[in-house]
């Protein structure tokens, strides 16, 4: 396992000279500082007393600022100009994702409480890795922003109320306890963010440079403690829960695309779809776990999802980004994006 950790870390810095492998970088990273989890838990549970399972609300907490801060006030004005594409990215992420959770929980085999934490995922948000991974597929970059938006404010009302459905025959879901916990991740923060970007917009630089990689050693963190305090489970079940969660990304990725299909929508409108179906905000359902009491189950779905999301994004991203689209789709998403 030690020499696994270094493999990791060591492709992790080759990736970072390659432009075609550049954006796997960060994964490496992840995969190693799993690794290191699972070989090492009880570095990553406690120190001298102190739990770090403490840190990941507040963690959460800084990442949905940074997000707020990335976005403005515009990101919803495309609620107007495309009401369509996002009625149904909206939509579609909150049915098919909960549905395809549902599906591959009641058939895994897996104990209540971590079957519950794949129907947890599938229940969450957009996250901002999306809109990433839009703009490098040459998807509708506005329209991502707008999706990824709107699903995230709606967050507090469909995710708790999913969750009751599609999970309580699994665990305990207390919605309106859910409902606080999603306001004072989410929310509040990502509000605090907006306003914080309005009256401070391109006068601190350096925070704005300094917001990604917060996040990034953030969500790494959640994934690590996640890991350490799940250690046991994983191990048991790691395979299955990998290829399930795996498939429960690649299905959203299909069913997403084929939505806008459905729809008539154009090609770079499906992609959008496909991406704001497939990926979810993990680092969100970890919080969740964690403040529902059952971080080392329910969690674990969610800190696979996240790291094997960034992978399948990536390759579909680069798959797509060499894959022309027509010029009119491109002039008219082009024109779309610039207005907002």
């Amino acid at each position: 396992m030690n020499f696994l950790i270094i493999v990791f870390v060591a492709l992790a810095a080759a990736f970072r000279f390659s432009p075609v492998l550049k954006g796997f970088s960060y994964t490496m990273l992840i995969f190693a500082a799993v690794t290191t989890a699972l070989c090492y838990p009880q570095y990553f549970v406690e120190f001298n007393g102190f739990k770090f399972a403490v840190l990941i609300t507040p963690l959460i907490q800084l990442i949905m600022f940074g997000m707020g801060t990335s976005m403005s006030f515009h990101d919803f004005v495309g609620v107007v100009k495309m009401p369509k594409g996002v009625v149904i990215g909206v939509f579609s992420h909150f049915m098919i994702m909960p549905l395809l959770g549902f599906t591959l929980a009641s058939i895994s085999g897996f104990p209540p409480e971590i079957a519950a934490g794949i129907i947890l995922i599938g229940c969450s948000p957009n996250g901002m890795a999306s809109n990433v991974i839009s703009y490098l597929a040459k998807a509708n970059l506005a329209l991502s922003i707008t999706i990824t938006a709107v699903s995230t404010l709606l967050s507090p009302f469909f995710t708790p109320l999913l969750m009751k459905l599609f999970a309580g025959a699994f665990i305990e879901i207390k919605v309106l306890n859910m409902m606080w916990d999603i306001t004072k991740m989410v929310i509040i923060p990502i509000g605090g963010g907006l306003l914080f970007n309005k009256l401070f917009s391109g006068k601190v630089k350096w925070l704005d440079n300094l917001m990604p990689l917060v996040s990034m050693f953030g969500i790494t963190f959640i994934i690590v403690i996640i890991t350490a305090a799940g250690r046991d489970s994983l191990l048991h079940i790691g395979f299955a829960l990998i290829g399930l969660v795996l498939i429960h990304n690649l299905l959203g990725y299909t069913f997403g695309y084929w939505s806008g299909r459905l729809f008539k929508m154009d090609e770079r409108d499906c992609r959008t779809m496909a991406i704001e179906v497939g990926m979810q905000n993990g680092g969100l359902a970890s919080g969740l776990a964690k403040e529902m009491g059952k971080m080392a189950t329910v969690g674990l779905a969610p800190a696979v999802f996240g790291p094997l999301m960034n992978v399948t994004g990536s390759v579909l991203a680069s798959y797509w980004h060499r894959k022309p689209v027509s010029v009119a789709g491109l002039k008219a998403v082009t024109e779309e994006e610039t207005l907002t």
